[in-house]
C-alpha cells in the first residue's frame, strides 16, 4: 500500500516525477522544453513550495502561478486539450506514487487550477488572435438630408 503525501520531500518527489513525464510527453512536452524553456532545477523548489502550501499548509510559496501561464499563452495558444493532458499526467503521477486523503486533494486541486487557468486565459491574447479576421469596412449608414427641401 502506497503512503500519502505528508512531507515536503513527498511534494518534491511528486513534482519531479510529474515533470519527468511531462517533459517527455508527446502532446505537451514541447510546451515545457521548446516554448517555456523551463529550467527544471530552478522551477522544482518553487513548484514544490506551491504544492507544499496547498497540500500541507506550510505557507512556503509566495508568488502567483498564473503569470507564467499567461506568458506561455501569449506565445502559443493554450487549449483545453493541453490542460486536460497536464491534468491526466498529474493525476496519473499522484496515483502511481501516493494514496490517501492528501493525494486526493492533490488531484482535486490540480483540476481546479486547470479549469481556472484555462477559463482565465480565454480573456488573454494569444497567437491565434492574429489569424482572426478583422472587420475593416465601415458599416453602411443611410444618408439623410436635413433642412429645407429645395424646389417646393
Amino acid at each position: 500500500m502506497a503512503s500519502d503525501i505528508a512531507t515536503r520531500a513527498d511534494c518534491e518527489r511528486l513534482v519531479r516525477e510529474f515533470y519527468s513525464r511531462a517533459f517527455d510527453d508527446e502532446i505537451i512536452g514541447w510546451l515545457f522544453t521548446d516554448v517555456a524553456h523551463l529550467d527544471l532545477e530552478a522551477h522544482v523548489p518553487q513548484i514544490t513550495s506551491f504544492w507544499e502550501t496547498i497540500l500541507l499548509g506550510e505557507r512556503t510559496y509566495f508568488g502567483s502561478p498564473f503569470p507564467p501561464h499567461a506568458d506561455l499563452h501569449a506565445k502559443v495558444q493554450l487549449r483545453s486539450g493541453h490542460f486536460g493532458r497536464w491534468l491526466a499526467l498529474w493525476q496519473g503521477t499522484v496515483d502511481d506514487l501516493f494514496e490517501g486523503e492528501t493525494a486526493n486533494l492533490a488531484k482535486t486541486h490540480a483540476m481546479r487550477v486547470a479549469q481556472a487557468f484555462y477559463t482565465r486565459l480565454q480573456s488573454f491574447p494569444s497567437p491565434a488572435d492574429e489569424h482572426q479576421p478583422v472587420e475593416t469596412s465601415s458599416p453602411t449608414l443611410p444618408i439623410t438630408q436635413h433642412g429645407p427641401v429645395s424646389g417646393s
